[in-house]
């Protein structure tokens, strides 16, 4: 048995392809608008949705403040980790007689909170910003409140420590401002 030879292949017009792929299109279903007036590139664009839908809308100024905080995190962990009797005499005005352990580990948990906030400076998931956010509001409340008390236990109350307190509630209320503002539900136009 003799095989025939094959004819040889044959390339389709531009016209035709573009109809058929047309054609291909339609019964998948994409290219079409759908009910909300999209069009769709892709069967799988139109499974996931517009990923426009999904963009966060950031409030102005929102990775700026996020830069500063990051860096303010960073410079405050590295002068905690390696000059922490300095750190210490500029808050309370004293020599710090106890060991440096305490304010050395508070750099460590500083310059972890700064890692986070260099990640959510970078990132475009709304979560990741958010809990960003909440952890350094978290973090301002918290140093307030240590602070607050240690210094009327000690009953001090120096000019830099009350810049330090004034500071942390503003740092706060910005930090607690840019968190509402991005969890806010966006209006529909």
């Amino acid at each position: 048995m003799s095989s025939k030879p094959h004819p040889p292949l044959m390339k389709k017009h531009s016209q035709t392809d573009l109809i058929s792929r047309l054609k291909s299109r339609k019964i998948l279903g994409v290219g079409g608008e759908d009910d909300d007036g999209e069009v769709h590139r892709s069967k799988i664009s139109q499974m996931l949705g517009n990923e426009m839908k999904f963009a966060v809308r950031e409030p102005i100024g929102l990775r700026v403040w996020i830069l500063i905080s990051a860096v303010g995190f960073t410079v405050m962990a590295l002068m905690a980790l390696v000059f922490p009797n300095q750190l210490y005499e500029v808050v309370f005005e004293e020599q710090l007689s106890t060991t440096c352990l305490s304010i050395r580990l508070y750099g460590g948990a500083l310059l972890s909170l700064a890692l986070i906030l260099w990640n959510g400076l970078y990132t475009a998931e709304k979560i990741i910003i958010q809990w960003t956010l909440l952890s350094e509001a978290c973090y301002f409340a918290v140093q307030f409140l240590v602070t607050s008390i240690t210094l009327i236990e000690l009953g001090i109350l120096s000019d830099g420590a009350m810049l330090l307190l004034l500071s942390r509630v503003l740092f706060l209320v910005v930090t607690m401002g840019y968190y509402y503002h991005l969890g806010r539900k966006v209006k529909k136009t």
